[in-house]
């Protein structure tokens, strides 16, 4: 009998994926040209999803040349996401971050080699713990030379590890911030439970692979 709930669930599991994959209203942001967002102050934005956005947001803000890290959602077709909707896994949104930088101190090929490599680049719907949709890896690209990079990177990525890589690309169409809690959330909750578990330690990981895109106050 569990053999056979287990084989439903299954079932149940790749019938809900197939139809999100083939939902019109998610092909058509898949489909969409992208929004280039304009440089203001010579600080260009960048947008990716990679399991929960306080694990990201931290990983980011670490890195030498960013400014600001924002958390909220995109990637889907619903208007004004919320965390309890997106949650449902039924907006089209991820969890994601807008990453403000300075691009002549860390260029955007440099923040996606921050992306695959401060992640489980094979896991699909969700990064350690997180799973779902909401939980997936995006990244975003914002004109054809960010396409090309983002593409060129994870092809390269592809046969280093000889499997297939779990990553979307999307054209960038628009970013919702996130509610105000959610913001700076590791940074301000060092001794929650899920923050001890989880993103200090994927935090640590990145930091201790990749020292020379830290920080100086981030070296130790």
């Amino acid at each position: 009998m569990k053999k056979l709930l287990y084989i439903l669930s299954i079932s149940l599991l790749f019938s809900c994926q197939n139809q999100a994959q083939i939902n019109p209203e998610q092909q058509k942001v898949i489909d969409a040209n992208p929004v280039e967002v304009p440089i203001e102050n010579g600080k260009a934005k960048a947008y990716f999803a990679s399991g929960c956005f306080w694990c990201v947001e931290a990983i980011y803000e670490s890195v030498k040349g960013v400014e600001e890290v924002i958390s909220g959602y995109s990637g889907g077709f619903t208007e004004n996401p919320t965390y309890e909707k997106s949650n449902t896994g039924r907006t089209g949104h991820a969890e994601a971050v807008e990453v403000i930088y300075d691009p002549e101190i860390v260029s955007f090929a440099s923040l996606v080699d921050v992306y695959f490599g401060s992640q489980n680049p094979t896991q699909v719907n969700g990064q350690g713990p997180d799973r779902g949709s909401q939980y997936r890896s995006i990244i975003f690209y914002q004109n054809d030379e960010q396409k090309q990079i983002i593409e060129d990177k994870k092809e390269a990525l592809a046969k280093k590890l000889d499997t297939k890589i779990a990553a979307e690309i999307y054209p960038f169409q628009k970013f919702w911030i996130a509610e105000a809690y959610h913001q700076d959330f590791e940074k301000r909750n060092p001794t929650q439970r899920y923050i001890r578990a989880v993103s200090i330690p994927r935090l640590n990981r990145f930091k201790a692979r990749f020292p020379e895109l830290l920080k100086d106050e981030e070296k130790h």
